[in-house]
Protein backbone atom coordinates (compact mmCIF):
# COMPACT_ATOMS: atom_id res chain seq x y z
CA UNK A 1 0.00 0.00 0.00
CA UNK A 2 1.28 3.42 -0.96
CA UNK A 3 1.89 5.66 1.99
CA UNK A 4 2.23 9.41 1.70
CA UNK A 5 3.92 11.73 4.10
CA UNK A 6 1.44 14.05 5.82
CA UNK A 7 3.79 16.50 7.42
CA UNK A 8 2.45 19.99 7.79
CA UNK A 9 4.66 22.78 6.58
CA UNK A 10 4.87 25.66 9.02
CA UNK A 11 3.78 28.99 7.57
CA UNK A 12 6.26 31.76 7.65
CA UNK A 13 5.16 35.08 9.10
CA UNK A 14 5.75 36.79 5.74
CA UNK A 15 3.39 34.45 3.89
CA UNK A 16 0.71 34.91 6.51
CA UNK A 17 1.08 38.72 6.43
CA UNK A 18 0.92 38.85 2.62
CA UNK A 19 -2.24 36.73 2.59
CA UNK A 20 -3.86 38.94 5.22
CA UNK A 21 -3.18 42.17 3.30
CA UNK A 22 -4.48 40.63 0.07
CA UNK A 23 -7.70 39.59 1.80
CA UNK A 24 -8.14 42.99 3.48
CA UNK A 25 -7.69 45.08 0.33
CA UNK A 26 -9.45 43.44 -2.63
CA UNK A 27 -8.23 44.63 -5.97
CA UNK A 28 -10.86 46.65 -7.80
CA UNK A 29 -10.37 46.28 -11.51
CA UNK A 30 -12.17 48.77 -13.69
CA UNK A 31 -10.28 47.91 -16.85
CA UNK A 32 -12.19 45.93 -19.43
CA UNK A 33 -10.09 43.91 -21.87
CA UNK A 34 -11.21 42.62 -25.24
CA UNK A 35 -9.68 40.51 -28.01
CA UNK A 36 -8.61 41.49 -31.52
CA UNK A 37 -8.03 38.82 -34.15
CA UNK A 38 -4.43 38.80 -35.37
CA UNK A 39 -5.46 37.76 -38.88
CA UNK A 40 -8.45 39.93 -39.79
CA UNK A 41 -8.64 42.51 -36.97
CA UNK A 42 -12.17 41.65 -35.84
CA UNK A 43 -12.85 42.62 -32.22
CA UNK A 44 -14.57 40.24 -29.79
CA UNK A 45 -15.18 39.76 -26.10
CA UNK A 46 -14.34 36.39 -24.50
CA UNK A 47 -14.32 34.28 -27.66
CA UNK A 48 -12.36 31.13 -28.35
CA UNK A 49 -12.26 31.73 -32.12
CA UNK A 50 -12.83 34.63 -34.48
CA UNK A 51 -16.39 34.79 -35.81
CA UNK A 52 -15.20 36.31 -39.10
CA UNK A 53 -12.25 34.12 -40.14
CA UNK A 54 -12.20 31.26 -37.62
CA UNK A 55 -8.72 32.01 -36.31
CA UNK A 56 -7.81 31.24 -32.70
CA UNK A 57 -4.99 33.81 -32.58
CA UNK A 58 -6.00 36.88 -30.59
CA UNK A 59 -4.24 39.84 -29.05
CA UNK A 60 -5.56 41.30 -25.82
CA UNK A 61 -6.28 45.03 -25.72
CA UNK A 62 -7.60 47.40 -23.08
CA UNK A 63 -10.96 49.03 -23.70
CA UNK A 64 -11.58 52.72 -23.04
CA UNK A 65 -14.59 51.59 -21.02
CA UNK A 66 -17.41 53.60 -22.55
CA UNK A 67 -20.33 52.46 -24.64
CA UNK A 68 -24.04 52.71 -25.41
CA UNK A 69 -26.86 50.64 -23.89
CA UNK A 70 -28.38 48.78 -26.82
CA UNK A 71 -30.94 46.29 -25.52
CA UNK A 72 -32.30 45.19 -22.13
CA UNK A 73 -31.73 41.56 -21.27
CA UNK A 74 -33.92 39.74 -18.78
CA UNK A 75 -36.16 41.18 -16.10
CA UNK A 76 -36.08 44.83 -15.03
CA UNK A 77 -34.88 44.22 -11.42
CA UNK A 78 -31.65 42.61 -12.67
CA UNK A 79 -30.89 45.72 -14.77
CA UNK A 80 -28.80 43.84 -17.33
CA UNK A 81 -28.18 45.36 -20.75
CA UNK A 82 -26.27 44.57 -23.91
CA UNK A 83 -23.78 47.39 -24.28
CA UNK A 84 -22.13 48.29 -27.59
CA UNK A 85 -18.65 49.40 -26.59
CA UNK A 86 -16.93 52.15 -28.56
CA UNK A 87 -14.28 49.70 -29.83
CA UNK A 88 -16.92 47.68 -31.72
CA UNK A 89 -17.78 44.69 -29.52
CA UNK A 90 -20.92 43.96 -27.51
CA UNK A 91 -20.93 42.81 -23.91
CA UNK A 92 -23.67 41.88 -21.46
CA UNK A 93 -23.40 44.20 -18.43
CA UNK A 94 -25.22 45.04 -15.25
CA UNK A 95 -26.04 48.72 -14.76
CA UNK A 96 -25.42 49.95 -11.22
CA UNK A 97 -25.97 53.19 -9.36
CA UNK A 98 -29.35 54.03 -10.85
CA UNK A 99 -32.90 52.74 -10.91
CA UNK A 100 -33.67 50.24 -13.70
CA UNK A 101 -36.33 52.54 -15.17
CA UNK A 102 -33.79 55.36 -15.58
CA UNK A 103 -31.79 53.38 -18.16
CA UNK A 104 -33.06 53.51 -21.72
CA UNK A 105 -31.83 52.44 -25.10
CA UNK A 106 -29.14 54.84 -26.30
CA UNK A 107 -27.90 55.83 -22.85
CA UNK A 108 -24.13 56.28 -22.49
CA UNK A 109 -22.44 54.11 -19.86
CA UNK A 110 -18.92 53.54 -18.59
CA UNK A 111 -17.29 50.55 -16.91
CA UNK A 112 -17.04 50.70 -13.13
CA UNK A 113 -15.80 47.17 -12.51
CA UNK A 114 -14.86 44.59 -15.12
CA UNK A 115 -15.73 41.50 -13.05
CA UNK A 116 -17.32 40.59 -9.74
CA UNK A 117 -14.96 40.41 -6.72
CA UNK A 118 -14.30 36.69 -7.09
CA UNK A 119 -13.97 36.72 -10.86
CA UNK A 120 -17.49 35.64 -11.75
CA UNK A 121 -20.43 37.66 -12.92
CA UNK A 122 -21.05 40.43 -15.37
CA UNK A 123 -19.10 43.63 -15.81
CA UNK A 124 -20.65 46.55 -13.92
CA UNK A 125 -21.34 49.82 -15.71
CA UNK A 126 -22.85 53.10 -14.58
CA UNK A 127 -24.92 55.65 -16.43
CA UNK A 128 -22.97 58.70 -17.61
CA UNK A 129 -25.49 60.37 -19.94
CA UNK A 130 -29.19 59.53 -20.20
CA UNK A 131 -30.65 58.46 -23.50
CA UNK A 132 -31.61 61.24 -25.92
CA UNK A 133 -35.36 61.90 -26.05
CA UNK A 134 -37.17 59.90 -28.67
CA UNK A 135 -38.92 61.78 -31.45
CA UNK A 136 -42.57 61.12 -31.97
CA UNK A 137 -43.24 58.92 -34.94
CA UNK A 138 -46.80 60.17 -35.51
Amino acid sequence: MLRTDTREHPESAEDHEAAATAADAPEVCCELHFQRCRWCGTVAYRRSFCRACGSTAFTRERSEGSGVAVRRNGHVPHNTWFVAMDEGFNVLCQVTGTAPVAVAMGARVRVVRSVAPLGQGLPLVELTHPAPPLERWW
